[in-house]
């Protein structure tokens, strides 16, 4: 599952959002809109990911 890896893209703002849910932003290497990261396919990840779902959006699964 290690070697498996996921593109996110940010598509909403952190603006008017609790301080943890930028906080999961910036851990997950997405600060600016439209900025896609990639990101290893672990559990945690995708919990990060889960935390934030309404804001990002998942390229390739």
């Amino acid at each position: 599952m290690a070697d498996k890896t996921l593109r996110v893209e940010q598509i909403g703002s952190p603006i008017r959002r609790e301080a943890s849910q930028r906080a999961t932003l910036i851990g997950l290497k997405l600060n600016k809109l439209h900025r896609v990261a990639e990101l290893e396919d672990t559990p945690a990840v995708r919990g990060m990911i889960r935390k934030v779902h309404h804001l990002v959006r998942v390229l390739e699964a």
